[in-house]
């Protein structure tokens, strides 16, 4: 019954991340563009590691907590069991998420970022217009 539930749970939990990392890689894109001034390689390049990295801890996560618990006996056990791991990398998920968030923000008004935002592009300069002769 435990291998089962093991593999339950890893499939959930599995299934879920992958959910939430495409939906966070797709739909975040334009935040990263425009908290990144419409530096579309920079904003693509960090999507992308932030994708890697969610990946990373959250499989690992998955991982180590396959271990932790107490083995169900029964059903209703089982139940709880799935309920309880699945729920924690939900938990997760939306913290990681959250605390992503205002990183992201939190660099959008630091010193670094400035530093390293492109110079402003000059204003046009005005057009003159040459008089044209007077006819009489």
């Amino acid at each position: 019954m435990m291998v089962g539930t093991y593999l339950a749970y890893l499939v959930l939990s599995l299934a879920i991340t992958v959910w939430v990392g495409r939906s966070l890689h797709k739909n975040g894109r334009v935040f990263l563009v425009e908290n990144f001034e419409g530096n579309d390689a920079l904003a693509d390049s960090i999507n992308h590691l932030l994708l890697v990295g969610f990946y990373l801890i959250n499989i690992g996560f998955v991982s180590l907590a396959l271990r932790f618990g107490e083995k169900p006996v029964d059903l209703v056990g089982v139940l709880e069991f799935l309920s309880t791991k699945v729920g924690l990398v939900i938990v997760i998920l939306g913290a990681m998420h959250f605390f992503n968030m205002r990183m992201l923000v939190h660099f959008r008004t630091s010193s670094l970022f400035r530093a390293l935002a492109p110079a402003p592009a000059p204003a046009p300069a005005p057009r003159h217009e040459t008089p044209k002769p007077a006819y009489r």
